[in-house]
């Protein structure tokens, strides 16, 4: 496997892999999101469920009550302490047969508490990216809609897998909005 740098970024991206896409990094009062080195920053968009216990549900992937969160559409979101909040990319992805892309945490995050959840997009994946925040604080977070939330990596293969994603038609393709658990 092969690291991607910018230029081929740029290319696959300016031919749908990602949209909208930004070619540059965009940094001047924001946390950046936009083209890097060897990555994109993906940003976080103006939808949130936040995890609350106010019903005293139990958290199942396999039988999934959305009376464990509450959602909110706003620029910012409060993660309460030691809780977690799902939301979604900006940008929609098309993942090329040959590529396993890696979703990381942003360092500026990871600096003040929030985690995100390490996701891989699968070769023949698309799809906006349900992201997986963490405030692993005894206090409240903050985080932004519209700006960076998680870096993109990718590695291009030699060759294309015998399967993607897309021919097993998994059960996230072409996700549009926050996606939740499916089995």
């Amino acid at each position: 496997m092969t690291i991607r740098s910018d230029r081929w970024i740029r290319a696959r991206a300016e031919a749908g892999m990602i949209e909208p896409f930004e070619p540059g990094l965009q940094r001047d009062g924001v946390i950046s999101y936009g083209l890097s080195s060897f990555g994109y920053d993906l940003r976080a968009a103006p939808e949130w469920r936040v995890f609350v216990n106010a019903f005293n549900t139990v958290v199942d992937p396999k039988a999934f009550d959305p009376a464990s969160f509450v959602t909110v559409e706003a620029e910012t979101c409060i993660i309460p302490p030691n809780s977690f909040v799902l939301t979604r990319s900006v940008e929609y992805l098309r993942i090329p047969d040959d590529v396993l892309v890696i979703a990381l945490g942003k360092s500026s995050y990871a600096r003040t508490g929030i985690v995100a959840n390490v996701t891989p997009l699968e070769p023949g994946w698309e799809g906006h990216v349900t992201l997986e925040l963490s405030n692993t604080t005894p206090l409240p977070a903050k985080v932004y809609a519209n700006e960076g939330i998680v870096q993109l990596l990718f590695f291009q293969g030699e060759e294309r897998p015998e399967t993607t994603y897309a021919d097993r038609k998994g059960k996230y393709q072409g996700q549009r909005g926050v996606t939740l658990p499916k089995l």
